[in-house]
């Protein structure tokens, strides 16, 4: 039961604060570069996919591992690695691979994903823990 609230609280807050993200900052920057490539409508099935897997993941790699033994510093800092890398992996095969990506897209959603990863998980094991 405590992994289903560890996944629960962990989507629910992660997604918050990306839809925030998302909206104020990364697409601003993201229509500035490639606003011509941007989907319209928004489609929801990927989007879906990604989240459940990601934090699916973020679960598997940091939380599940950090809820029992580390403190909140090591929670947070092990999930901003695995957003680093995650978002990192992305933006940088982007950069290397589209004509038009920028440095700019790389470096505000690289960080965006390192904090908000690393966010996320530190707040999920929090309210679990809390929870139960």
């Amino acid at each position: 039961m405590q992994t289903v609230i560890l996944y629960l609280a962990t989507l629910v807050i992660f997604l918050a604060i990306d839809i925030a993200g998302i909206s104020l900052i990364i697409r601003p920057v993201f229509e500035r570069q490639v606003g011509e490539l941007l989907a319209d409508p928004f489609r929801l099935g990927p989007a879906v996919a990604f989240y459940a897997a990601y934090i699916a993941g973020l679960l598997y790699f940091v939380s599940l591992p950090g809820i029992g033994r580390s403190e909140g510093g090591a929670i947070f800092l092990n999930g901003m690695l695995l957003g680093l890398m995650c978002y990192g992996t992305y933006e940088f095969t982007n950069l290397a691979t589209l004509r038009d990506w920028s440095i700019q897209q790389v470096v505000v959603d690289t960080i965006w994903g390192g904090l908000l990863t690393g966010f996320s998980a530190w707040a999920g094991v929090a309210v679990a823990r809390w929870l139960a």
